[in-house]
């Protein structure tokens, strides 16, 4: 089921849908889709096409992960140190050759096990969350709706 109220923040479209871990778990099993999707963020974030990400490459991407989202989606004014330092582990987390530089590889691997401790985290239980409209999290969702309009 997909409710689709429309929210607008920072440019980016977000709606309001309904999923479970289920719905994250058959997203990482589809691998064609998981990959597309996957590929496809690396390539937008790659913006000096070299088939890499740097640090300066990917964190705009570690940012949208909110980590220190405190109140619909108003932050806390934070230490910029401690930031670069939160983000600066983050990049460590997916650089698992620690080479300074993220490979496609590295970046499908650390992106399945996020949405895999994601998914370990909600459960069985359907929630409603507000999504951005690019995100893995709605390609998932998406990827559901369409296989259950198959079956119908």
């Amino acid at each position: 089921m997909q409710f689709w109220i429309f929210l607008f923040r920072k440019e980016n479209r977000m709606s309001v849908e309904v999923l479970d871990s289920a719905t994250i778990l058959n997203f990482i099993e589809d691998k064609e889709a998981f990959h597309v999707s996957v590929r496809e963020r690396f390539a937008n974030l790659d913006t000096n096409n070299d088939g890499l990400l740097s640090y300066s490459e990917m964190l705009k991407e570690l940012q949208s992960l909110r980590v220190f989202d405190t109140d619909f989606g108003i932050d806390e004014k934070r230490d910029p140190t401690e930031l670069d330092q939160v983000y600066a582990s983050m990049f460590k987390l997916f650089d698992h050759d620690s080479n300074g530089t993220v490979d496609l590889q590295e970046f499908e691997a650390e992106t399945k096990r996020m949405m895999i401790a994601m998914a370990n985290g909600l459960g069985v239980l359907p929630v409603q969350m507000v999504l951005e409209e690019d995100s893995f999290l709605k390609k998932a969702v998406d990827l559901e709706c369409t296989r259950l309009a198959a079956a119908a």
